[in-house]
């Protein structure tokens, strides 16, 4: 209950923004431990002035409390105006460390010794210089497919004497799309177009990776996967081999086709996207309630990679 209250208080003190800049409603202070050492140390020094009477203990006293309170006021310094915006992270697959990048500027004045990251984690610290900006990635790893949303980021700062500590919770509203596992396995596959062109009389037309139709010149763009390179080490020139795809013969990828558990399935899916569109092969993907047509390219992988990763997840 108290963790929902704080979560609560932090979106309405800080709502979730791609540009963040702290300010006084922004930063929390309080001594660290280092800090609360030094407090006790006061307390004792101040007890000690005041019971033997002693005027050098009482000068230690008073002067050792002048450098805590100038030293919340350049923590503090050092802390505002520091703005933090969202930089744009790609997709990964379930397994990998997601990296969420995160850009400070200054608004003028430099910042030391700014620390941010996901407690219990350990802390990226960097310098930000005036009028300047630097920028940091921040890894998380990605457990389960679909939109991995980090928890809100502390960013602190303990400079110039580190007996204080300023730090604000901070959402910059990041997201990082996760793609199912590749998991190979046989071909999920489920021919389009009617048996008649599913027999031997399919012809050979266009672009793809079903028949070989022998070598020709390199051009730019060729995919360099397919480079003929014992034809080059004989002097031949750069060729390639070219290969056509059969007319009536589209592939799907079908989950109905395939057998095991969702994740399973989505996995399977998920290699043979990939190894469909490294040989520029058109195919096509049918999920419940969804149907890409076939095509290959970037577009169309990214298309289906995602709809992988989002399948049966709620919006």
């Amino acid at each position: 209950m108290i963790r929902s209250r704080w979560a609560r208080w932090l979106a309405r003190r800080i709502p979730a923004a791609t540009r963040v800049q702290l300010n006084q409603r922004r930063i929390f202070i309080m001594p660290n431990r280092v800090g609360a050492a030094f407090s006790v140390m006061q307390i004792l020094l101040l007890l000690a002035a005041i019971n033997y009477e002693n005027s050098l203990a009482y000068g230690l006293t008073f002067l050792l409390a002048s450098v805590f309170v100038v030293a919340i006021l350049h923590t503090y310094r050092n802390f505002t105006g520091l703005i933090l915006k969202a930089g744009i992270s790609g997709a990964v697959f379930v397994g990998e460390q997601a990296r969420f990048r995160v850009r400070l500027e200054s608004d003028g004045r430099a910042h030391q010794a700014v620390a941010l990251g996901w407690p219990p984690a350990s802390l990226q610290m960097v310098d930000v210089p005036a009028n300047g900006q630097s920028e940091c990635e921040l890894d998380m790893p990605a457990q389960q497919r679909g939109w991995l949303r980090p928890q809100r980021l502390r960013v602190e700062s303990r400079f110039p004497l580190g007996i204080l500590v300023a730090w604000s919770w901070v959402d910059l509203d990041q997201a990082v799309l996760v793609y199912p596992r590749p998991l190979a396995g046989d071909l999920p596959l489920a021919s389009g177009g009617s048996p008649d062109e599913q027999d031997e009389g399919a012809r050979a037309t266009g672009q793809g990776a079903d028949d070989y139709q022998g070598l020709k010149t390199y051009q730019p763009g060729d995919n360099r996967r397919r480079l003929h390179w014992k034809a080059y080490s004989r002097g031949q020139g750069l060729l390639v081999k070219d290969f056509a795809a059969l007319a009536g013969r589209d592939l799907w990828l079908d989950l109905q086709g395939v057998e095991g558990d969702l994740e399973t399935r989505l996995s399977l899916l998920c290699y043979w996207v990939l190894q469909l569109d490294a040989g520029q092969q058109a195919y096509g993907l049918r999920l419940p309630g969804m149907e890409l047509a076939p095509d290959y390219g970037e577009t169309h992988r990214e298309a289906c990679l995602r709809a992988l990763a989002l399948y049966g997840l709620m919006p």
